[in-house]
This record gives C-alpha cells, structure tokens and sequence, in this order.
C-alpha cells in the first residue's frame, strides 16, 4: 500500500467514524479529501515533509485536513481519530460489510446495544433486539441478519483489485533478484477470479536461501508469518503472500500445477493418464514402464492444487522418465494440447478446447481502442472533462465517452444531470476536446488525435425504465443504462427489468447488470440467459465493469454473451485518470468468459463503434 492510499485509507475511517458518532458535513469532506489524496500524483509523505501548506494544495484538502496529515507523519497518529476510536470502538470495516448497515447504524447500535464486532450483531439480531431500538424494526433486522453470513463469507477473500497491486509489487521485487531464474503467481490471482484467498508466487532458482531472505526482507512485507528451506510466507497490506522455490527444470510443471484450478488440474492429469504419463509438481513423467503402484494414484482422488493451495503430489516423488515440466507449453504441448490461458482453467470445455484447436483467440489488454463509460466532475468524478480526456489519450486510446451520470434513483449524492444539464454538458464536451487537441498541436499536450464523444450513464428503475427522456437521449452519441437502486429485488422482477432497459431504442450498453459490490453486496440475480438474448435481439452491449470492486458482468456472464453473439464493452467506469488503469481488471474478466478481439465493441475503431450506435 502506498503512503497515499495508507493515508486515504485513515481519512475514510475518520469520515465513517464521524458520521457514526451523528456529525454533519465533515465526513463528506473527509471522504473527497480521502479521495484526492489517494489519486495524487505526488507522494504524501514529501508533501506532508513541506508542511501543511503543501499538503493543502491537494484539491479539496483544506487546512484542517492537512494539519492532520502532517501531524501523522509527524507522531504516527492522529490523536483526534484515536479519541474516535476510543469512542466508538466498533469493528467498522467489518459491521459496514453487512449490506444496509452503514456508520450512522453502527453508531446507533453501539449506543442502544453495544454492539462492536459481526458476532455480537449476529447474536443481537437473533435474539430480536435490533428491531426494538428506535429507528429501526422486525424488517430491518431480518435484513441484517440474512446479510451477515455474505458479509462474513467476503471478509476471507481479498478483492483481487486489492490483491493484484501487492502480487505486482512482488513480482517485480522478486524479479530484480540476482537468484531468481523466473518469477511468477499462480492460483487463482492468476486465473484473475473477482477474489482471492492470498496470492502465491513462484520461482525457478538454484540458490534457494538468498531468495528465501531477500523475501522475508521485502521491505512491502510487514511480518514474516514462516520461513522453511523452499518456501516461505509474509504478510503485506493485509494479505498473506505464499512463496514456494522450485528447480528451473521444474518450473513450468509446478506453474501448472500451483495455478489450478483443482477442476482443471484433475481433468489434465487424467489426460496424462491415459497417455500412461504421470503429471505432478515436479514434471510430465513416461510411467509406461513403471509398476502400477508407483505410477500415481488416479487424479480424481490424488492431491491436485486448487485456489490458493499448498499441497504435493499424492506421493510427492519424480516417478519415470521426465518428458516435460521446464515451461508450461511444453507440458501442454506433451499432452497433446494447446497452451491453455490461465483464465480458462476451470474445466469448463477448455481441456477439450485445447486438444481439438479450438481454443479462443482471447481479447488482450493492448487491443482496447477506447473507454465507453467515464465521469467527470459534472457528477460524481474528481476530474474536469479534459482532464480526462487528456488521460486517455495519454494510454494511446483513438476515441473516449464522456457519460456522467443522470439523475434518477441509486445516484449518489444527488450528483446525477437533468436533461437542461446534459444538454449544456454537450457544449462542455465539445469545448475540452477542442481545448486537449489544441494542446496538442502546440506541443503543450500528449501528441494523439483523439475522438471524443458524449453520452450519459442513464439510470434503470425498478420496472426498466429509463429515467431521462427519450429526446435527450437521442441527441447523445452513445447511452450506458445501468441499474443503481432496487438492488434487492426478486429474480424474475430483476430479469424483466433489465430486458425492458435492453430493449429501450436508446439505450447502447447496459452497464454493471446485477449493481454487484463484490465483498459488499451481492447486487440482482436475472435470468443472464433471457437478457442475453434480448441484448442480441435489441444490439445492445453488455458491459463488463473493470471497476475492481464491481467485474459485472463477471466471466459467467460473459461467457454466456459470447455464446449467444451478444457483443461485449469492457469500460472502467473511472472517475479518474488513474481509474482508466483499470481497464486490465476488465479485459481478465471478459478472457475468463472466453472473449475474442471481435466479441468486444471498444476493441474496435472508431468507425466500427460509430456503426453500431448509428445501427
């Protein structure tokens, strides 16, 4: 974690604490401050070195706010958040995972029922105590009850948007080293699922203990929790992060082996038997000659990794003549296989894929031309609109869509345009992409000509109408219609909502389908299959949000879109420049649902979107 995001981190708990404990106004200027802090190019700690006046620069981060972050760089607290804390010592991240249960209902039911932990909620909810505490009722805590074995279930994974950052950083520390042949994570932070368990890396090297030390030395590392003679374990920003060191020889086999998942690592090693091969950890062996017994126990009962395991091979030894494990092609390739992406391997088809050729030609993170759903500070981003622009013309893209949000239901702090708002906002587009291009062509600007085109990410009700009129609408180049209230709604009214949306004549992408939070709330669960076909019917795009939080559509999704000829948008939702980074989060996902290139509206050109918005 950077000190920007530690520091931001803080201010979101000063924020939620502050509206537990019934003050107004300060937590939303604590949260924006959270917020700008985090997206500040700059390192807090050398601005926070300037003194307070410097720190106060930050946009949106006024006096106040920087005497305190000056102050925690200064002690190592803030004395006015530890007084907070002393006031309210709740667990707050882990009462606020429960869907419904906000800061204000933490406060109220530490002050009724003394509440603190997830466990002493739970307990209150059953015995029926919440509902007689003023402001709340039988509903609300029958709510809060079925909501709390999601909410405990989220808090043992690890959203992989938080995950990926620390496996990055240790990819890259690991990889510096002298020792360290190659570097790689495997289990499911490989495969990209939308959570992890902790993150597992792996090295080819021949000198095991200064790889052993340099990781327990990692200075990202803030405890060793073990440390053996090819492995070892460490804990960093939260989350435990596995090392396991390997021959070279061995390494593409235990790459295999270690990424999973367990479904797929059964299916591939009962390929390898009926080859009379042995497939483990440390190779592909030639067992043809070897007696039976120790040839291998069948591998729907053998040891086979999984997410995030550490297991050995069912009897853990180099049985036969090695015919491949250096690389995993190699062992694919001895199986008689293509080289099956990391996520794909869940046995869903792939083995078979890989055998007959017919393994799909996967989108890739270089192929998107073009963000299709972006905000700006015309609503809730942080951003002005050329900003942004400028932003993604300095990741290269050939076009970017403006699509603040609208004002309708689910919308944030009211942040949402009306149709006059939108109509002026139309101006204010076509003025910063003026503005970025003139830029450019003075040389004060990225040197990239780039399309502009604006839109609106226009909100669903409860029955799949859209909010904005039809005539507004129709003037914007391209409209994302997401659903952002009713998110607890019965499956079947769901599934009729967002086939209505679909099919509305404006509408080009349907944005984030279910409203999921991943670890946070589980969002709505339609019929994908009944509003897949309607997308197809309507020519609308399904998106798969790469907003690390949200990955919605997920991969299950997708790969039902695909299936049916829906046409896939991966969009980052950003509401800042940084955010469009998480465009990488997006097209994983949209792999994992076996996504190619033409499946994917914003891997095309401009013209080719242009013609499926004018169709």
């Amino acid at each position: 974690m950077s000190r920007n995001d530690e520091v931001a981190t803080l201010l979101e708990e000063f924020a939620d604490l502050l509206e537990a404990t019934g003050v107004e106004y300060k937590p939303t200027a604590y949260r924006r401050a959270a917020e700008n802090v985090r997206e500040h190019t700059a390192p807090i700690e050398n601005l926070a070195g300037e003194g307070e006046e410097t720190v106060a620069e930050i946009d949106r981060v006024g006096d106040a706010i920087a005497s305190k972050i000056v102050e925690y760089f200064e002690t190592g607290e803030i004395e006015e958040l530890t007084e907070l804390r002393e006031e309210l010592p709740a667990d707050m991240a882990a009462l606020t995972a429960v869907e419904g249960v906000g800061p204000k209902t933490v406060g109220s039911l530490y002050e009724a029922l003394g509440i603190t932990t997830l466990d002493e909620l739970e307990a209150a909810a059953e015995a029926g105590e919440i509902r007689d505490v003023s402001g709340f009722g039988a509903k609300t805590e029958e709510n809060i009850l079925q909501n709390i074995p999601f909410a405990r279930e989220a808090r043992k994974r690890t959203r992989l948007g938080d995950a990926r950052p620390v496996a990055d950083a240790a990819l890259a520390y690991l990889s510096d080293l002298d020792a360290a042949e190659s570097v790689e994570v495997c289990g499911s932070i490989r495969r990209w699922k939308d959570t992890i368990g902790d993150i597992d890396l792996l090295v080819a090297s021949d000198a095991t203990g200064p790889v052993l030390e340099a990781f327990t030395d990692w200075p990202e590392a803030d405890a060793t929790i073990e440390a053996g003679t090819g492995k070892a374990s460490v804990r960093a920003d939260g989350t435990r992060v596995d090392l396991r060191i390997v021959d070279p020889a061995e390494f593409g086999a235990a790459l295999q082996y270690f990424t999973g998942s367990r479904a797929h690592n059964v299916a591939v090693r009962n390929r390898a038997i009926d080859r009379e091969l042995k497939l483990n950890e440390y190779g592909l062996f030639d067992v043809s000659d070897v007696d039976g017994a120790d040839a291998g126990a069948d591998a729907d009962v053998a040891d086979v990794a999984d997410d995030d395991a550490d297991g050995a091979d069912a009897d853990g030894q180099r049985v036969g003549e090695r015919v491949a494990g250096e690389t995993e092609a190699g062992v694919y390739e001895a199986l008689g296989m293509d080289l099956i992406p990391p996520e794909l391997r869940e046995n869903n088809g792939e083995v078979e894929a890989a055998a007959t050729g017919g393994l799909p030609d996967l989108v890739a993170p270089d192929e998107l031309r073009g963000d299709l759903h972006t905000h700006t500070d015309w609503s809730d981003g942080g951003f002005a609109i050329a900003e942004m622009i400028a932003a993604a013309a300095e990741r290269g893209y050939d076009y970017h869509v403006v699509t603040d949000h609208a004002a309708g239901p689910g919308v944030f702090g009211n942040t949402g345009l009306d149709e006059a708002e939108i109509a002026e906002q139309a101006e204010a587009v076509a003025e910063a992409a003026d503005e970025v291009d003139g830029a450019a062509m003075a040389g004060e600007g990225v040197d990239a000509d780039i399309e502009v085109f604006h839109g609106i990410e226009a909100n669903i009700d409860a029955e799949g109408a859209i909010t904005t009129d039809d005539a507004t609408l129709a003037d914007l180049d391209l409209v994302v219609a997401s659903p952002h209230s009713a998110l607890g709604q019965a499956d079947e009214a769901a599934t009729e909502r967002l086939v209505r949306a679909v099919e509305h004549p404006h509408v080009d992408v349907l944005g984030h389908p279910t409203g999921r939070i991943i670890n946070s709330r589980p969002g709505i669960a339609p019929d994908i299959e009944a509003v897949v076909a309607a997308a197809v019917d309507a020519d609308t795009a399904i998106e798969v949000n790469a907003n690390p939080a949200r990955l919605d559509a997920d991969g299950d999704t997708v790969r039902a879109a695909v299936g049916a000829g829906a046409t896939i948008a991966v969009n980052t939702d950003a509401h800042s420049p940084r955010e469009l980074d998480n465009a990488r989060y997006g097209v994983h996902t949209a792999r994992r649902g076996w996504a190619e290139t033409a499946d994917v509206l914003n891997a095309r050109s401009a013209d080719d979107l242009r013609a499926f918005l004018d169709d």
